[in-house]
């Protein structure tokens, strides 16, 4: 029995859709039975992992690092999954997946923040934090965009990486978001609330995924990609837990994720990026078009996230850690003016 802690649609089994199973082949092909439980947010990953018994989990990078630290997931031997290699060098050597030498994740599926609005309006790095009807995803991660945004407008704030940020730093990144709250200000976890606050024009500016935008765009909607506004992303990777009670179905487990049988209905399913290209033809060729998947140079470009730590990422000097973001992010959300909004698929 090997037991798997995912999150929502990242792995399917025919419940949703007859058509949407990538479970029962691994199951038929490898003679391992899987056990599936399934999450929506990670801070619900990381308490039903603490409870033990999982031999894997895709984890998002808040969380891997963590886990990482922790010493709660194995290092890897790569020579064991079969597809590791063809997954770009710029995912596989992500912070929080490697620590002295070792590797700790194979990337599965990942996705980058953009900015897109309707009609006219501000442009440039600001210009989600200036206006009160916006929509911002509901993660503390989301304080690295407006941290990234004042990178690009505040020189003097000295910020090298967004995901790394000193308290002033914090502090700066806070204040911005706290700048554009008001009543039609959204913090959004699922894609459905999303739309429907664009649809609903209840939002005309809003933090989204290349998936959103291209979803609106084949319905005829003119939204716009704010242009000159750099991106953040993340990666999210399947682990191996420190003493996982399947060694052997957790690695045909790990090859099958990374392969492009997998990774190709995944990505098509979920609206992210499959990180192994070889997933970009079929079902999955639209997200790989979407997401620009098998352009080296927007890979470069993004900045993926690696969990807030006090060492700065190993950068030196003394940081804010994740807990911190937290606290902010949940202070941020609270103290809102009464009629500012927050949902969730």
């Amino acid at each position: 029995m090997l037991q798997v802690l995912t999150f929502q649609g990242y792995v399917e089994y025919g419940g949703a859709s007859s058509r949407v199973n990538w479970l029962a082949p691994f199951e038929r092909e490898s003679g391992c039975v899987v056990k599936l439980d399934r999450v929506r947010t990670s801070e619900e990953m990381a308490a039903r992992f603490a409870r033990g018994g999982y031999d894997v989990l895709s984890a998002a990078p808040d969380l891997a690092g963590l886990l990482v630290a922790q010493g709660k997931v194995a290092p890897l031997d790569t020579a064991l999954v079969a597809d590791y290699r063809r997954i770009p060098k710029r995912l596989r050597e992500l912070p929080g997946l490697r620590e002295d030498g070792k590797v700790y994740g194979i990337p599965y599926l990942w996705g980058v923040n953009q900015v897109i609005r309707e009609g006219n309006g501000p442009q440039g790095p600001l210009a989600l934090y200036g206006k009160a009807s916006a929509a911002i995803r509901n993660s503390p991660l989301s304080i690295a965009d407006a941290a990234l945004a004042l990178r690009e407008t505040r020189p003097q704030l000295k910020i090298k990486d967004p995901f790394q940020l000193t308290p002033a730093q914090l502090d700066a990144a806070v204040r911005l978001l706290a700048e554009g709250e008001g009543a039609d200000r959204v913090y959004w976890d699922g894609s459905l609330d999303l739309v429907r606050a664009l649809s609903a024009e209840q939002v005309r500016i809003a933090q989204v995924l290349p998936y959103h935008l291209d979803l609106f765009r084949r319905a005829g909607r003119p939204m716009k990609a704010l242009k000159g506004v750099p991106a953040t992303g993340w990666v999210d990777s399947w682990m191996l837990a420190a003493r996982p009670a399947s060694p052997n179905c957790a690695y045909r487990w790990l090859s099958w994720m990374s392969s492009a049988r997998a990774q190709r209905p995944a990505a098509a399913w979920t609206g992210l990026a499959p990180a192994n290209p070889e997933a970009c033809d079929g079902r999955g060729r639209r997200m790989c078009e979407v997401y620009q998947v098998r352009d080296n140079r927007r890979l470069r470009d993004v900045l993926f996230a690696a969990r807030p730590a006090r060492d700065c990422g190993g950068l030196g000097g003394e940081c804010t850690d994740y807990a911190d973001w937290a606290e902010r992010w949940k202070k941020l959300l609270t103290s809102a003016e009464p009629g500012k909004t927050e949902i969730s698929g």
